[in-house]
């Protein structure tokens, strides 16, 4: 799930460490390879690829990448690599897409921790989701049927086999389907290491930069005008999240159909670890994510209101009254941090991904609360593109073209 950071407020927790600010922070160059328009997951994925390519890559982000961040999607996210428990009637499409993604997931773990020595709690442990009704149970049978039917090797539990396995659920819980493939990292520990990882591969992070166009030159893009000034490229990657459809940014003849989810999300600690749960668990209200330094992360709702940023009273008890329908100690836990955020979400809530109608510009946007599941693919499709080698088979139906409108 990806949420932006938007307003976070804190109730005693302590922030994980990150990376002291370099005293010299990188500006902006006349001139690069490749030139990435933010710096969440998908930018610095792409960016830590293209760098080790051989690329002089430099990412622009309109603010800080830092735990307090407020234009950084992926620092808000669960982490869930969750390519089964995500599969929706509707979604088969992108299925491929997500699975190929998951599969790099352990070598792109394994090579991001060499590279910036920052380890990810890739925790393996594996993803339940809960029937906590009768009716809830009929509509998660018909889930695990999509699933067979997918090819998807997922396991029905009973009620009692889902106790069994997460003894901290409510005795009432119905049923479960145990999703043993769909792991989860910790998103603040992600960033700072593909932060790491892109600027020891050679590539520039340029922090508190607004970009205020995308540049070309007889209808080839040429690079970005910033107010720090321009920077010279003949591949520039749109990967801004929710704000990817900003019409200034955009050439006039490409509509980028992306807009602002808006997500409330909270963390809580367990004041005994025996309270807690040791699986990702979903409901259909929430969903659930242990990390290892003993939070649970509880997220998220689901709100049209464009870029509105406020914490609700409404929001926040729907996410205490649906944990607690599903674990009950949660009453002993305390609150540790609230916060709103933004999913960037396209219309059929599938990434648009590849080339545009301008030649050098591609996108890597609209992955809504898939970000940090799809990134290792994102960015080895993204890279092959760059390289000029053809891309990932699986990457193809996920272009601008299939909404019908100009590329």
């Amino acid at each position: 799930m990806t949420l932006l950071s938007d307003q976070i407020i804190h109730m005693g927790a302590r922030l994980p460490q990150w990376p002291s600010p370099s005293p010299h922070p990188s500006r902006l160059p006349a001139q690069a390879d490749a030139i990435i328009i933010g710096a969440g997951v998908i930018g610095l994925s792409i960016g830590w690829r293209l760098a080790s390519a051989g690329l002089s890559t430099v990412i622009v982000e309109r603010d800080e990448v830092s735990p307090d961040a407020r234009s950084c999607a992926s620092l808000a996210a669960t982490g869930m690599l969750a390519a089964a428990a995500e599969l929706e009637a509707g979604g088969e499409d992108l299925l491929p897409f997500a699975l190929a993604s998951q599969r790099q997931w352990p070598a792109f773990r394994q090579e991001l921790e060499a590279a910036s020595n920052i380890p990810l709690d890739y925790d393996t442990r594996g993803t339940m989701v809960v029937a906590l009704t009768r009716d809830e149970t009929e509509r998660l049978r018909a889930r695990h049927d999509l699933h067979r039917r997918s090819g998807l090797s997922t396991t029905w539990l009973s009620g009692p086999d889902a106790r069994a396995r997460e003894p901290g659920l409510r005795p009432s819980t119905t049923a479960a389907i145990f999703c043993a493939d769909d792991h989860q990292v910790d998103p603040r520990r992600l960033l700072p290491a593909l932060r790491a990882a892109f600027t020891a591969a050679g590539g520039t992070l340029v922090e508190d930069c607004d970009v205020l166009s995308i540049e070309n030159n007889a209808g080839e893009c040429s690079g970005i005008a910033t107010a720090s000034g321009i920077c010279k490229a003949s591949t520039v990657i749109l990967a801004a999240g929710a704000w990817a459809a900003r019409k200034r940014l955009l050439p006039e003849n490409i509509e980028v159909p992306v807009r602002p989810l808006k997500g409330q999300s909270l963390a809580l600690r367990a004041r005994q670890s025996a309270l807690a749960t040791s699986h990702i668990v979903w409901t259909e209200q929430v969903h659930i994510a242990p990390k290892a330094d003993g939070r649970l992360i509880v997220g998220a709702t689901v709100e049209e209101c464009g870029f509105e940023t406020s914490i609700t009273a409404g929001g926040i008890f729907a996410l205490l009254d649906g944990v607690r329908r599903a674990l009950p100690s949660v009453e002993e836990m305390q609150v540790e941090a609230v916060w709103s955020g933004f999913r960037p979400a396209s219309e059929d809530d599938a990434p648009i991904l590849g080339v545009t109608s301008v030649p050098g510009l591609l996108l890597a946007v609209g992955h809504h609360r898939n970000g940090i599941l799809l990134a290792p693919a994102t960015a080895d499709a993204i890279t092959r593109l760059v390289l000029g080698k053809e891309t990932m088979a699986e990457a193809s139906p996920l272009g601008l073209s299939r909404f019908g409108r100009a590329a």
